[in-house]
């Protein structure tokens, strides 16, 4: 049984941070779910260009303000707690950060590694070659 608070990667390298994400990955690949799970908070005011070519994404908004927009058809959706939003076609998207901080819960299929970050195309890689480890 794996049992974690997600307190406990607050200030870790599993606490990813951007200018316009801080993503909290407590469930990764190195822990064998076939998934991974992580909060992450959209910071207000901002936007981010996103195309999980290799992944699919669930996310449940749980806290604050935000919205996403489809690109292939600019169809704008406003995210609040309690909407769940499913890339389940791969959707190139904007996600905006609204008036608040953002609070999500995301799971990742395949599982993320844990240090992916967007590339220029928005795009996370299809896997990192090596699991990062835990840092004493």
């Amino acid at each position: 049984m794996i049992v974690r608070n997600v307190k406990d990667v607050i200030g870790t390298q599993d606490e990813i941070r951007t200018d316009t994400w801080t993503s909290r990955r407590v469930l990764l690949k190195k822990d064998g779910m076939g998934f991974s799970f992580h909060e992450t908070i959209i910071h207000p005011g901002t936007e981010t260009h996103i195309h999980y070519q290799n992944h699919l994404e669930a996310v449940w908004c749980v806290e604050g303000d935000g919205e996403i927009e489809t690109i292939a058809d600019g169809k704008k959706y406003a995210l609040g707690p309690g909407v769940v939003y499913a890339l389940d076609q791969h959707d190139e998207h904007w996600l905006r950060g609204g008036k608040t901080p953002l609070r999500v819960i995301c799971v990742f299929n395949p599982p993320l590694s844990g240090r992916e970050v967007h590339d220029e195309k928005g795009v996370y890689p299809a896997d990192l070659e090596e699991d990062v480890k835990e840092v004493a």
